[in-house]
């Protein structure tokens, strides 16, 4: 189980616009940058995001099928802006993880009582 749509359509509506302005500056968050695979358009979300060894790895709370995964997939990467720096992010992948082993222990229990098991890892390009 990932959190329902209406969850969704609430944090767009309403969470996106209150974090957003502070996610590029705010530790554990990201304004993340990918662009529409038919329009071309270049899109802003914030998210959670957490340090791996090669870049960086997000939990999909609304699943793979979320359309800015669909876009960052296409594009082969994004950008995010976390901590007040740029970062080109390349060679996505997602995985299916039950164990969450790529989370901070807070954030696996957390993860674990919502049913997320799908997570996309990004590789640093530098």
């Amino acid at each position: 189980m990932v959190l329902p749509k209406r969850v969704a359509r609430f944090n767009k509506v309403v969470t996106n616009r209150v974090l957003g302005p502070f996610a590029g500056s705010l530790p554990g968050f990201a304004i993340l940058t990918h662009k529409g695979r038919k329009s071309g358009t270049a899109y802003r979300i914030p998210l959670n995001v957490f340090r791996t060894s090669e870049g960086y790895v997000v939990a999909l709370t609304y699943g793979p099928g979320a359309d800015w995964v669909k876009n960052v997939l296409a594009a082969n990467g994004c950008e995010i802006r976390t901590r007040g720096k740029d970062i080109t992010l390349t060679a996505p992948r997602l995985v299916h993880d039950e164990e969450r082993s790529a989370m901070p222990p807070g954030i696996r229990h957390f993860l674990g009582l919502v049913g997320v098991t799908d997570f996309l890892f990004l590789t640093r390009k530098d």
